[in-house]
């Protein structure tokens, strides 16, 4: 039986890159370690001179490169999304260090497609696209100097990807497929509108809210039929409040 390549279940994401050089480079650094699944979220640039020159002999990942117009497109069909992130105090995910994270990676790629979310060279991903991930992984920097080039960022986590397959073994036994990207944010927007429906949101603030809810959902790292079954409840709910809306106002029709 073959061993199983989790490289080709693994994406590298950039979200909003300025520069296109830094996409060639990004690309070359994925092919040295064998990664080339390239997606790019509304790249200002691309394709463009300055990122084939960067590749330097990477074209093959740069011609396959997906151009995506949202990171829900980009992360389709993902069961794991590991966020790359500088910032440790006001984040609400696990972070570890890419040593830590990506035997894990590399265990959930062998069955379910992954995703590493690269953010923008100025300012890094966005409090929402940091929402979308189950796992961030900080790269330790020195603190009076702690920006990282996105590509030198993904030439790390590429090398530790590397790593990480020296002692690569699949699980004997795989677990119940995980919830993909769509279906996670298919049971947010159904479970958001049922707390508005049932007035959860008079005492509560419903961005914050719906944030703190998608961090222990990402905690749980839901499988699908777990998200089946939660969908489920919120239809009763549903289901339930539209019954005693229509029999209150059977009871006071003068309202």
């Amino acid at each position: 039986m073959n061993k199983p390549n989790p490289f080709e279940n693994i994406r590298v994401v950039l979200s909003h890159t300025t520069h296109p050089g830094n996409i060639g480079a990004a690309a070359r650094a994925m092919k040295t370690m064998g990664l080339r699944h390239l997606y790019l979220i509304n790249p200002k640039r691309f394709p463009d001179p300055q990122a084939t020159a960067m590749a330097a002999g990477a074209d093959d990942v740069l011609n396959n490169a997906v151009v995506c117009s949202s990171i829900d497109e980009a992360l389709q069909g993902v069961a794991f999304t590991v966020a790359m992130t500088a910032r440790l105090r006001d984040i609400s995910l696990k972070v570890q260090m890419p040593r830590e994270a990506m035997p894990e990676v590399l265990q959930r790629a062998a069955t379910q497609p992954v995703a590493l979310l690269f953010g923008t060279e100025m300012s890094g991903l966005t409090n929402e696209e940091m929402g979308k991930a189950q796992l961030g992984v900080n790269i330790p920097s020195h603190p009076d100097f702690s920006s990282l080039n996105i590509a030198a960022a993904v030439q790390v986590v590429s090398y530790e990807l590397s790593v990480a397959t020296q002692s690569f073994v699949p699980a004997e036994q795989a677990e119940l497929p995980a919830a993909t990207h769509e279906r996670l944010e298919g049971l947010y927007a159904q479970l958001e509108k049922v707390l508005y429906d049932i007035g959860f949101f008079t005492t509560q603030n419903p961005e914050r809210l719906m944030k703190r809810l998608r961090r222990l959902y990402s905690r749980s790292r839901l499988e699908d039929e777990e998200v089946n079954l939660l969908r489920g409840i919120l239809t009763k709910t549903t289901e339930y409040n539209a019954r005693l809306k229509k029999r209150y106002m059977e009871e006071h029709p003068d309202v």
